[in-house]
């Protein structure tokens, strides 16, 4: 207790404890902040990797689909229901 007592008498040790403090819990790059950063950047991260991956799934199907007119009609009549111009299209809708 005395050596606290001495150290805050001191003026060096004053001047260091508040520069601690005011690092450690009142500055904008706190302690606190940094850890949320932190978390922030790991989930990123996270996503940056599924995303990536999502990208190369996304490209192999593209690949597929311009290299097989076939599935690219079926792609084309599934998913923007096209038609050819002598055919009557039904779109059903289920409730």
């Amino acid at each position: 207790m005395k050596k606290l007592l001495k150290l805050g008498g001191n003026f060096y040790g004053l001047a260091t404890l508040c520069f601690l403090s005011w690092m450690i819990f009142i500055d904008s790059n706190n302690l606190v902040n940094q850890f949320k950063l932190s978390q922030k950047l790991n989930q990123l991260e996270d996503q940056k990797e599924y995303y990536q991956e999502r990208k190369v799934k996304i490209k192999s199907e593209r690949e597929e689909l311009m290299s097989n007119p076939e599935l690219l009609e079926k792609f084309a009549r599934e998913k923007y229901l096209m038609k050819k111009p002598s055919e009557d299209l039904y779109v059903i809708v289920k409730k």
